[in-house]
């Protein structure tokens, strides 16, 4: 398969790889984000603590990841549709493996580490070739791709636990899987194009010529450093914005695990509860959405609109926990969900920013490798937390808590880039004037 032009189109068959994008993000992230049903069916099967059966999704998240510069590198060498492919046969051997149920070391190995690597080799080739497809409409293809996590979300709450009422939570695992199949088709639909395919644009005969030179200059440069500079490690902004990645992954990953148990403990019915998963994703795609597009228009600077989404997020979470009956769940619920959408829609076009496009790729894999420790801790200590305290209350408390530290991170990353904007156009007046004066002098000279 040839590789297409370079240029961003941002439209055209790029919309087929946003589409494919959508049904990828639905396929993994969405099974990720409703895995709480089967949290109370785990424990209770193995009599575990909450804290021990957490590990689980930990384990998951942290691999994740953890893949996810794998995932980058693998992309270059092999195309983002050969990782995708690969992403979507390891997602189904975790789901059919952990059909098996041996015991909690199995589970950790199968739907923990199997089906984390799998989501990694598909998730993060999809956000980048949409990202590669589009340049001015960035934000909206990357908020509507991204959006297909909370559609498939919205359906997969009360179909994960009617499948769990049906066939038990192996069942449930085992047929899951086989839909997590559909994610090879979606990764043959993500056609390559030249600047996101080095190996094609390097060793393909490419007719000799100016413009075709020109081409090959501009793709092999990027790709080498966009895969393998660590040397982003060195820039305070990136290092900035990795802290609050962390701090948000800690925060992120726990209302999803423990809103159902909480709405148990409330004496909420099995069924209301899991329409609660349906409330969460249909608000929180109406929030990628409407932020996606409000991103578009360019009126707030992206890191300033994703400070806020932070910060009422943060309000939500501290609020959630005072909920006494299925509607007031609901309420703060779907508050929580829509400020949720807001910042996954705006996050990856402020690591664009911050990094610049050149450098993406090999930010989103470092960044994606440095929040997992959030991730592989935040669910594990809000599980102990939640032992310590006997209330599921607990941990959305520590999640809020912890977003309003990484707020501090987002402001500190925000004076950084404009003191070293004045910097630059301060560098800038100088040159000119030297320029300038001396010519004025001259003029006056008989």
């Amino acid at each position: 398969m040839h590789a297409k032009d370079s240029n961003p189109p941002d439209g055209g068959y790029g919309w087929v790889v946003v589409l494919s994008a959508f049904m990828v993000m639905g396929l993994t992230a969405a099974v990720l984000k409703t895995f709480g049903l089967f949290f109370v069916e785990i424990q209770q099967h193995f009599d575990e603590l909450a804290s021990t059966t957490s590990w689980i999704t930990s384990v998951t998240i942290a691999v994740f990841h953890l893949g996810a510069p794998v995932a980058s590198s693998l992309c270059v060498r092999y195309t983002h549709r050969a990782v995708v492919i690969t992403g979507g046969l390891l997602a189904f051997s975790g789901m059919v493996l952990g059909f098996l149920g041996l015991n909690m070391i199995w589970m950790y190995a199968t739907t923990g580490f199997l089906q984390g690597l799998g989501i990694s080799f598909s998730w993060t080739p999809a956000i980048s070739i949409v990202s590669h497809y589009f340049s001015r409409k960035r934000a909206l293809a990357n908020a509507i791709a991204s959006a297909g996590e909370c559609a498939f979300a919205f359906t997969f709450g009360p179909f994960f636990q009617w499948l769990i009422s049906q066939y038990g939570w192996k069942g449930a695992l085992l047929i899951i899987g086989g839909i997590q199949l559909n994610i090879c088709a979606c990764g043959i639909l993500m056609r390559p194009l030249a600047s996101s395919c080095l190996l094609e644009s390097s060793h393909s005969g490419t007719p000799s010529g100016n413009g075709a030179s020109r081409i090959g200059k501009e793709d092999k440069s990027p790709i080498t450093h966009k895969t393998f500079n660590w040397m982003l490690l060195r820039r305070p902004e990136f290092v900035l914005y990795a802290i609050f990645g962390i701090l948000a992954a800690m925060s992120f990953f726990v209302p999803p695990l423990f809103l159902v148990p909480l709405s148990y403990s409330l004496g909420i019915d099995e069924s209301w509860t899991a329409s609660l998963l349906s409330v969460l994703a249909l608000v929180d795609f109406a929030g990628r959405l409407s932020c996606g597009w409000y991103a578009n228009l360019h009126i707030t600077k992206p890191v300033h609109l994703l400070t806020m989404t932070i910060t009422l997020i943060s309000t939500s979470l501290m609020l959630l926990p005072l909920a006494n009956n299925y509607l007031s769940l609901a309420i703060f619920t779907g508050f929580y969900g829509f400020f949720f959408g807001t910042t996954v829609a705006v996050h990856i076009t402020v690591l664009a920013d911050v990094v610049g496009m050149p450098d993406f790729d090999s930010a989103l894999g470092l960044f994606m490798l440095i929040r997992s420790t959030g991730g592989f801790v935040g669910p594990p200590l809000a599980g102990l937390i939640v032992d310590m305290a006997g209330d599921y209350r607990a941990g959305f408390y520590m999640a809020g808590a912890t977003l309003v530290l990484s707020v501090g991170f987002l402001v500190t990353l925000d004076q950084f880039q404009q003191k070293k904007e004045r910097g630059r156009q301060n560098n800038t007046k100088p040159e000119k004037s030297t320029l300038t004066y001396p010519s004025l002098h001259l003029l006056k000279l008989p």
